[in-house]
């Protein structure tokens, strides 16, 4: 037997983990690793698994051609020349805006997914580019583009320190934390009652996070501005501002707020006029205080607006990048994507129903209507990295038809499954154990700097292909390279590119010097380690690739520290609190107010032992709460004479679901969980337990309109009795 530690790549946690495995590299158990500064030997049910999700026998090992109906197996050269073929095939016929690019969530937990996916979308050529992000996220992006100017720059609430915590939409007693890197979250929680401070949960349901707050409110789905809005307009009547920044456009928030007292929006809210204007005060007079807010507020029609007045409040109860308050990670490595350019929107929109584009993403909310839709710059391609849309995107049963009817398909994935079944080509990625890990995107939203290299734990074996070539070879194909060109001439641009721009930045740590004395200094035997390791020499704290394999535990870079002056960019250099596009948003929500409220609005669920699609093929992870129930209040249970089975119908679809009553959740509102609806799956588990696609439910022609994001909260439902 033998003990290896690496980083749980499952969910946003980032918890190190021991792993003991036998001589074959079978792995005998997982558990936390004590010695990891930051997670503290925490660990939950997903990572326990870990061994089992590495090993379960229906991942793909080899790739996969498809020839009509029927899949073989390949070797990796005549993969990518089908791949090749495929894809130029398509450009040469079409034009590059033929092809589209998504890009799934994992591709943020793997270190050559957040490496290579830039570099892919600029090989491809296309403005089809569409991810998860317009998903679940993009709503934060926008806020923070627009007040900051920087759309990277999202603050994390300093759980550690602060005395009041108002939560919103967010259930990290399950989810372990979203946009908010915190290992055992829960843990956080109770310590932060413990000495003392108060938790309060503001959600449709009773969740596990709002079952251990000091307190929980209801709200109806999808109306979080509303309270929001009530929230400011009470410090601001109340004079319980202590602003401590440079803003702009205090007096224009003051004229928006107005028509949003508490009595107007707890109508719409359904939280008491009373409880909004003591929690306004709360957070005024607390020591510190933070406001977070997550999936269930941004997967909302007014997603935007929630996440631009979560940050108002901050900014006005003075606890804006501020200990115990909101703050900002700072990463050890050199911080990708920050241009420190002005943050627009719409330099281009999409062809059919002409959406914005936001961080050069399309929302993936059209997708369907690209592929289906003739015309010029009709899609006709994809390439699918990491993802699962079939299930995860609104409406998934049209995107399903949709994928049948392209010319060509390539997907990065390890399964046969929902979206990849439609592929022509399937590059699956080693195992988990296989493949060296640094979380670059989720170390910028931890609570506490931090930060950890794991080198693979296993071998490849012969022949078998790393993520980072994978990826590279896919990247040289879009750019129109040979098949077979090697991926070593891509890494080396990459770094060349990374060089040039640094040793030219004033105040960057290798500013001024020869680029070649640098390149030779990296170490590394893979793309994605070299660039690690460069990364970390262009960070701000004298690190390198050798320094994280010499403390494989982890690296506790301190507490977070006050850094808003090194992040904002906007025009003014202040905080805008106001900005147009954000204060355009009152008039919508004014324009709600009279408007009655559906009889039933469905939301989705997070499990403890689920993440997304692509847990559910997990042996043990599956059984006990780990189910595809409809969760409805007994009242309206009894009311409709629900029975075993519902029939739940939206606008665009429906679906006959198992019932479940409980308390937990508020009279009119129905509750399914995310990423279920394996029916057309080869993974045994996962069809043995298929459940539903909540998303059958879900309406694309309703998004966010300032950021594409898709509407999976407060979805018009009817309920009746099978």
């Amino acid at each position: 037997m033998r003990t290896a530690h690496r980083t749980c790549p499952i969910c946003d946690a980032v918890c190190g983990l021991r792993l003991t495995l036998d001589d074959a590299g079978r792995v005998l158990n997982v558990k936390g690793d004590p010695d990891d500064p930051f997670s503290k030997g925490y660990i939950c049910p997903k990572g326990a698994s870990l061994g089992k999700l590495d090993e379960d026998p229906d991942r793909l090992q080899v790739p996969m051609i498809r020839e009509g109906d029927e899949w073989r197996e390949a070797t990796w050269d005549e993969a990518f020349q089908a791949v090749a073929r495929g894809l130029n095939g398509v450009i040469e016929a079409y034009g590059r805006e033929a092809v589209a690019l998504y890009l799934g969530n994992p591709t943020f937990h793997t270190m050559a997914g957040a490496l290579y996916r830039g570099a892919l979308a600029q090989a491809l050529g296309t403005r089809n580019v569409y991810s998860a992000s317009t998903i679940d996220q993009m709503p934060k992006h926008v806020a923070c583009g627009h007040m900051l100017g920087d759309p990277l720059a999202i603050s994390v609430p300093d759980l550690d320190r602060t005395d009041y915590l108002l939560m919103l939409g967010a259930n990290p007693a399950v989810s372990h934390g979203s946009l908010c890197a915190a290992p055992d979250f829960r843990g956080r929680l109770q310590a932060l009652r413990e000495r003392g401070g108060k938790l309060v949960v503001v959600d449709p349901r009773r969740t596990r996070t709002a079952s251990m707050a000091d307190e929980h409110l209801f709200i109806r789905p999808g109306t979080d501005a509303y309270l929001l809005f009530g929230i400011v307009h009470t410090l601001l009547a109340e004079d319980l501002t202590a602003i401590d920044l440079q803003v702009n456009g205090l007096a224009e928030l003051r004229r928006l707020a107005e028509e949003f007292s508490p009595d107007a929006v707890a109508r719409v809210c359904g939280v008491p006029a009373e409880d909004i204007v003591r929690i306004a005060r709360e957070l005024a007079a607390a020591p510190t205080a933070a406001v977070y807010a997550r999936i269930g507020t941004c997967t909302q029609e007014f997603g935007t607006a929630a996440q631009w007045l979560i940050d108002v409040i901050n900014v006005l109860t003075g606890n804006f990048d501020r200990p115990g308050g909101v703050m900002f990670a700072k990463t050890a490595t050199l911080e990708l994507g920050r241009t420190r350019q002005p943050f627009v929107t719409g330099r281009w929109r999409s062809r059919v129903r002409g959406l914005p584009e936001v961080l050069g993403e399309l929302p993936v909310a059209t997708l369907a209507d690209e592929i289906e839709t003739p015309g010029n710059g009709q899609v006709r391609a994809l390439v699918a990295v990491a993802g699962n849309p079939v299930l995860s995107a609104p409406n998934g049963p049209r995107l399903d038809r949709a994928f049948r009817d392209l010319e060509f398909m390539v997907c990065v994935d390890p399964y046969l499954n929902e979206t990849t079944r439609h592929a022509h080509v399937i590059l699956p990625p080693p195992r988990i154990l296989q493949m060296p890990h640094y979380d670059f995107m989720l170390l910028s939203v931890t609570v506490r700097n931090y930060a950890r290299f794991s080198p693979p734990i296993l071998p490849l074996e012969p022949g078998r292909l790393s993520e980072g070539e994978i990826l590279a070879r896919l990247t040289l194909i879009a750019s129109g390279q040979e098949a077979d060109a090697d991926p070593a001439g891509l890494d080396e641009a990459m770094i060349g590119e990374l060089l040039r721009g640094a040793v030219g930045t004033p105040g960057s740590p290798v500013e001024g010097r020869d680029p070649a004395e640098l390149r030779a200094s990296l170490q590394g035997g893979s793309g994605p380690e070299l660039l690690l390791d460069l990364l970390l020499k262009l960070g701000s704290y004298d690190l390198s690739l050798a320094a994280l394999l010499a403390q494989p535990h982890g690296v506790d870079l301190g507490a977070l520290r006050p850094r808003l002056d090194e992040l904002l960019c906007t025009a003014s250099g202040r905080v805008e609190l106001a900005p147009p596009e954000l204060a355009a948003e009152a008039g919508r929500l004014r324009a709600r107010l009279a408007t009655p409220p559906a009889e039933f609005v469905l939301i989705g669920r997070r499990q403890l032992r689920s993440n997304n699609s692509w847990l559910h093929n997990v042996e043990p992870l599956m059984g006990g709460s780990n189910r595809c129930t409809l969760h409805v209040n007994p009242a309206d249970a009894d009311r409709l004479g629900l029975g075993e089975r519902a029939v739940v119908r939206s606008a665009v679809g429906e679906l006959t679901v198992p019932v479940e009553p409980t308390d937990t959740i508020m009279p009119g509102v129905v509750s399914l969980p995310h990423g279920w609806g394996h029916a057309e799956t080869p993974q045994l588990v996962a069809a043995k337990h298929a459940g539903v696609n909540a998303n059958a439910l879900t309406d694309e022609s309703v998004v966010d309109p300032l950021s594409g994001n898709a509407v999976f909260n407060g979805v018009p439902v009817t309920v009746t009795a099978c």
